[in-house]
């Protein structure tokens, strides 16, 4: 596992090569409403998704109450932004300006949070979900295979209770359920869940971040079936205001890499911990079906499983099946998404899937990302690791002594001719956050073609779990189970 004390990787990838991860383009929908016309004559920007998600963070506190939501699309590289109410036409040209693209909706953000309200307390039936949707303006209300009769009824005329234009539903396969597993296998007990992060708990020791309902299931966790335990849970959620646990490392010196672990003894690198935005392309690590990509669809999701209802969790169309818990969603330049919590469908049909927000869970625990270990030394188990500061605190390689299992410079090897660490000092010109700006010039290094469908060679084992590192674990998964109450995969 990642986590361990192991030795220098030698196949180490940096983050700007996931966009190479078998990911197909996405073609996102057009525009409910038309877009306005720009005073000024300004085009919106083209952004990569991780600086529209931080322009929408902006927007969000320029437009105030006008702000309807936003969406990444992808197609064209824009972050689109809903006004409500029209909205100061001063601010709306500061939002052009800042290269968005604005477009005038008819829903509020607290009219869709005041029909969310109302689905809680007249539509929470296990086996339904619902998110705000920016890019239709409505909440997308999902209902799972086990909502028939009386309870659809009771769900489609709820939704037609807020009225037109305000939600829509659609029914989907399987079943909404807790997908014990993830990145990394970990065993508790008789269940298996998935490491999601790497982090430094608030004592400044190693630990990492999970599903709730894992620890919530188990309290001493494993890195091996039947092994002995290595860390123990700390605080986990589940249900309720999220699904996230903080799991400690019994040892304070173990080297926690903040890294994610994508099979066939190659990481990405993991700089920062990110909001998720609507149409944003996204891969998840899991113990069972390996590395998967899909999209954000939908925010501030509820979610009622059996167990209970969760929510403020982020939906999703990428693939996942019992045993994925806890796992990692994440970004092809290195941005911490989500905890992998449940969904329905597999990787056969797909689905729809829902993630714990990270930002959400390191708040709550007192956590941040990075490499937590009594051996990192200067504190880059804080700065450089959780390391969004200054070019990503990329000093003397980010800080990743030989301990954190990080080779050349975050794994600059081969190609990048990074070689140790050496002139590692302001990231040997990685700028902002690494420089994995659009793959930070790894194509001739690593051989990367970014958009392709390559990943050094090994396409045909990443993304279908085939050599994903975990084919001794992967085949625990392969029953059925589902259930916290059967202590099965999670």
């Amino acid at each position: 596992m990642s986590h361990k004390r192991v030795p220098k990787r030698k196949a180490a990838i940096a983050v700007g090569s996931v966009a190479a991860i078998g990911a197909a383009a996405l073609l996102l929908p057009n525009a409910m409403a038309s877009q306005t016309d720009t005073p000024d004559g300004a085009a919106p920007k083209t952004l990569r998704a991780a600086d529209a998600s931080d322009l929408s963070s902006q927007m969000r506190q320029l437009l105030g109450d006008a702000f309807a939501g936003s969406y990444y699309d992808a197609d064209k590289q824009q972050l689109v932004i809903n006004v409500a109410g029209g909205g100061n036409d001063n601010v709306l040209l500061q939002a052009k300006k800042a290269g968005a693209a604005v477009r005038e909706v008819d829903n509020s953000i607290a009219e869709l949070k005041a029909g969310a309200q109302t689905l809680k307390a007249k539509a929470t039936i296990p086996g339904t979900a619902w998110a705000l949707d920016p890019r239709t303006n409505k909440i997308q209300v999902t209902a799972d295979s086990t909502v028939t009769g009386a309870k659809w009824d009771t769900v489609e005329s709820t939704v037609k209770s807020l009225g037109s234009g305000m939600a829509a539903i659609k029914k989907t396969q399987g079943t909404f359920k807790p997908l014990v597993e993830g990145g990394d296998a970990i065993f508790g007990g008789n269940a298996r869940c998935s490491l999601g992060f790497n982090v430094v708990t608030g004592d400044g020791t190693p630990g990492f971040l999970t599903a709730g309902h894992c620890g919530v299931a188990e309290k001493e966790w494993a890195d091996a079936e039947n092994g002995q335990p290595i860390a123990t849970v700390e605080a986990a959620t589940f249900p309720g205001d999220g699904d996230f646990a903080l799991v400690k490392y019994d040892d304070p010196a173990t080297v926690a890499a903040s890294t994610v672990d994508i099979g066939n003894g190659q990481t990405v690198d993991i700089l920062k911990a990110a909001e998720a935005a609507v149409g944003q392309q996204v891969f998840r690590m899991g113990s069972t079906t390996g590395l998967n990509d899909g999209e954000v669809t939908g925010l501030d999701a509820t979610v009622n499983y059996p167990e209970g209802t969760v929510t403020g969790l982020i939906q999703t169309n990428v693939c996942a099946e019992p045993g994925d818990s806890g796992g990692s969603l994440f970004t092809k330049d290195g941005g911490a998404i989500g905890l992998t919590s449940g969904g329905s469908g597999d990787c056969t049909v797909g689905g729809e899937t829902f993630f714990q927000p990270v930002t959400t869970a390191l708040a709550a625990v007192g956590a941040t990302l990075g490499a937590g270990d009594a051996g990192a030394g200067a504190g880059a188990g804080n700065e450089a690791g959780t390391g969004q500061e200054a070019g990503a605190g990329q000093e003397a390689g980010a800080g990743q002594e030989a301990g954190a299992g990080q080779e050349a410079g975050a794994g600059q090897e081969a190609g990048a001719g990074q070689e140790a660490g050496a002139g590692q000092e302001a990231g040997a010109g990685q700028e902002a956050g690494a420089g994995q700006e659009a793959g930070a010039g790894q194509e001739a290094g690593l051989g990367e073609e970014v958009g392709g469908d390559k990943l050094g060679g090994v396409d045909d084992q990443v993304g279908n779990g085939a050599g994903n590192g975990n084919a001794d674990n992967a085949g625990n998964g392969a029953d059925d189970g589902t259930g916290l109450g059967n202590n099965q995969k999670h």
